[in-house]
């Protein structure tokens, strides 16, 4: 089967070995897997923190979390879905990922795919529609409709998380809603996205908050630099307040946040199936949750641009955008 892959961490984008064609073996699947014929897929920030690593690999590496494909076959447990389902997934950071034509998933980490969208469009959605998911209602402890009367800030609301989060924050949990962005076109698309404001990171918070009304905030999502950005955030966070965040900062001093009681949650959607829980299903359920939300059109889809076919050269220029800092929603591609 085709699939793009690399042999070597750390390789800058512009170098063709960092991505490259190949031919794999078409893999068997597992007593819990589907065999999902891939139609396409979206690249996200993991997929360049994983090829940016260090060192060699003994087998060529495949990344991708997220795609969308039809069920060509299933293992002997499999009973969620049969062949000639179409699907939708973010897969697991521990098995190969989806820029392949075939890959192998757990059915119960895997959605049906909304019926309004089509392929590309949907790829767009399930890493990032779990991970703001389990932000708001696991970490967050929001329910649906639950928010009414609190705040929420949205650190970074122009990238893939932020533009499904905004939605879902806007559309399901009653919370004002607050998202950061510092470009003109990214400040417009969060607006679009239901954000009831919309503020500037690249100046100080608290200043533009209570140039708004609001002196503070009760949640705090942070989804890049949280680093950089942890005494601002404590400033305009609530006493007794909550913090949640996905980055991953070198160094992350909590002390500040004893003063006030503030809670601190971290999010890695790879969680589940890293750990194989108890409540894996969870991210069936919500991917399913998500696709009526979709088909109702109560949510839409996130994609910022459309990069063709899933080959290596259109890959390196998906990362190369990526790690540019300047991506605005989701980047997809489709077909082989």
């Amino acid at each position: 089967m085709k699939a793009i892959v690399f042999t070597e961490y750390g390789l800058p984008i512009d170098d063709p070995r960092a991505l490259f064609d190949s031919e794999l073996p078409e893999p068997t699947p597992g007593p819990h897997d589907l065999l999902v014929q891939v139609r396409a897929i979206a690249v996200n920030p993991v997929d360049t923190k994983v090829r940016s690593g260090k060192g060699a690999t003994e087998q060529p590496k495949v990344l991708g979390w997220d795609a969308v494909g039809v069920v060509r076959a299933v293992g002997a447990d499999v009973t969620l879905f049969q062949p000639g389902d179409e699907v939708f997934y973010a897969g697991a950071i521990d098995r190969p990922g989806s820029y392949s034509e075939l890959h192998l998933v757990d059915e119960r980490i895997v959605g049906r795919k909304p019926r309004s969208l089509d392929d590309a469009s949907a790829a767009a959605l399930p890493l990032t529609s779990i991970t703001a998911w389990e932000l708001l209602f696991d970490r967050l402890g929001m329910s649906e409709g639950g928010g009414a009367g609190q705040s929420l800030l949205i650190l970074g609301a122009g990238g893939g998380v932020g533009s499904i989060l905004t939605q879902l924050a806007r559309q399901l949990t009653g919370l004002q809603v607050i998202g950061t962005a510092s470009r003109p076109e990214t400040r417009e698309w969060v607006s679009a996205l239901g954000a009831h404001h919309v503020i500037d990171h690249s100046r100080p918070l608290a200043e533009q908050l209570k140039g708004i009304g609001i002196e503070a905030v009760d949640h705090v999502i942070s989804l890049t630099h949280t680093d950089s950005y942890l005494a601002q955030l404590v400033e305009v966070l609530r006493p007794q307040g909550h913090l949640a965040l996905i980055d991953d900062p070198a160094v992350l001093d909590v002390v500040p946040l004893k003063r006030k009681s503030l809670a601190l949650h971290w999010e890695l959607m790879f969680t589940r199936s890293l750990y194989g829980t108890d409540d894996m299903i969870k991210q069936h359920q919500l991917l399913n949750r998500v696709a009526e939300l979709i088909d109702a059109g109560v949510l839409k889809t996130t994609v910022g641009e459309h990069f063709g076919r899933i080959e290596a050269a259109n890959l390196r220029r998906a990362h190369a955008l990526i790690e540019s800092g300047k991506a605005m929603g989701k980047i997809v591609l489709e077909g082989f």
